[in-house]
């Protein structure tokens, strides 16, 4: 009798101890990305059911249609369930996974354990089918072998239909893992699943080709003068401040003095009132993996060129390592898109709405053109400003790229404007 309570105190002692883990478990839920965001796609599992973690590891990534969100452990850890999977829809607020806090004990190597199962799973075969892996295997036949005749006359011939007959499948069967090379002139598709980030571009140039009246200007600069200021300027640029001088901030500097003379052009519909804005905050697009995005430079026109430089260049790199956060993109009152880092010459840019305008850059490329009577070769930039002539008319509009064209020229009259 004493030992059949033994028995059920030690079964009470180990459900108690399970229960007790039970009630330890604590559920993370999805975090609040941001007030116009409500839900995301779950991209990625970063740890799976048994992986341990510590505080403020990241768990999961959560893709939204403007930013990657990253889902960071509140306490370390052991992770007992997942309960979304990959490519679900998630919304803010819902049941994620679920974890056993605390702290996280030192695993023994792996090496070991795959040693043991490695025996394990030996002593667990047949003896029949247990091979002496300290043997080596017996020699293959030399050709010689194969090729020689088998004095046995009919049957021995009848022997050699039956090798090759068998060997056949052998090699079918070895060449079944290769893949089969493309034949020229295939027909192939492939279908992949648009991201979020990309079905809202989508979405909002769409909303800005139906919304905006746009119509698109041109003109030509001439970059001698902004690249003879880059060669003499970017060794000593780069030595005190530690940053590339680079044509951003020459035509961000240029576009904040112009925006000041023509404030429309830095202007948004609301409704049925126009807000004019007496700063600039200059949206830059960046091209990332995931698709196009434009962080914003706050307060562009209290900048000089190298304080322009080193911001544009600190949101460049968040961009690429899907660092951006919602404040880093939201407002802009006025864009700049370089499309001359990829060999553009010429191109009409979409408005990024409420925005009124947007500035397209292009490659320099030496071209002849007639300066005092003599035709000389000069790097020459196709600019491109597309508006919403709901807001700018055509003198406005053509007067601001103008303006750019003659500061860029002669960067010294920027000092003036200033």
């Amino acid at each position: 009798m004493s030992k059949g309570w033994k028995v059920a105190s030690a079964y009470t002692q180990r459900a108690k101890f399970h229960s007790t883990n039970l009630l330890q478990a604590e559920t993370v839920k999805v975090p609040q990305m941001a007030e116009s965001i409500s839900e995301g796609t779950l991209k990625s599992w970063l740890k799976q059911p048994g992986d341990t973690f510590q505080a403020d590891e990241e768990i999961a990534t959560i893709e939204t249609d403007k930013i990657d969100v990253s889902v960071n452990a509140p306490a370390a850890g052991r992770i007992t369930e997942l309960l979304a999977n990959e490519e679900d829809t998630v919304s803010v607020g819902q049941d994620l996974f679920r974890f056993e806090p605390g702290a996280v004990e030192e695993t023994a190597p792996k090496e070991e354990k795959s040693e043991e199962v490695k025996e394990t799973k030996d002593a667990a075969e047949p003896k029949d089918q247990q091979v002496d892996k300290s043997t080596p295997p017996p020699p293959s036949p030399s050709p010689e072998q194969v090729r020689k005749p088998d004095p046995a006359g009919a049957q021995g011939g009848a022997a050699k239909k039956e090798v090759k007959e068998t060997s056949k499948p052998a090699s079918k069967e070895s060449k079944q893992p290769t893949p089969t090379p493309r034949v020229p002139g295939s027909r192939s598709e492939t279908r992949v699943k648009m991201n979020r980030m990309r079905l809202r571009i989508a979405e909002r140039l769409k909303e800005s080709q139906n919304a905006a009246a746009s119509l698109t200007t041109f003109n030509e600069i001439d970059m001698s003068s902004v690249m003879e200021m880059r060669k003499k300027y970017k060794d000593e640029v780069l030595k005190q401040h530690d940053v590339k001088l680079g044509f951003m901030s020459a035509f961000a500097k240029a576009c904040t003095l112009a925006l000041k003379e023509i404030p429309a052009a830095n202007a948004s519909i609301d409704g049925e009132e126009i807000v004019y804005r007496d700063y600039v905050d200059l949206s830059v697009a960046v091209a990332t993996p995931k698709g196009l995005v434009t962080p914003v430079v706050r307060n562009a026109e209290g900048m000089n060129f190298v304080e322009i430089e080193k911001e544009i260049a600190a949101l460049g790199k968040k961009a690429r390592d899907s660092k951006l956060t919602l404040e880093d993109m939201a407002g802009g009152t006025f864009t700049i898109s370089n499309g001359g880092v990829f060999g553009s010459l010429y191109g009409t840019p979409i408005i990024n709405l409420p925005q009124s305008a947007v500035l397209g850059m292009h490659a320099i490329k030496d071209r002849p053109v007639v300066v005092d009577g003599q035709i000389v070769i000069r790097p020459i930039m196709v600019v491109a400003l597309t508006y919403d002539h709901r807001l700018l008319d055509g003198r406005e509009a053509v007067t601001f790229l103008v303006k750019v064209k003659e500061y860029l020229e002669d960067p010294r009259k920027m000092l003036l404007a200033a």
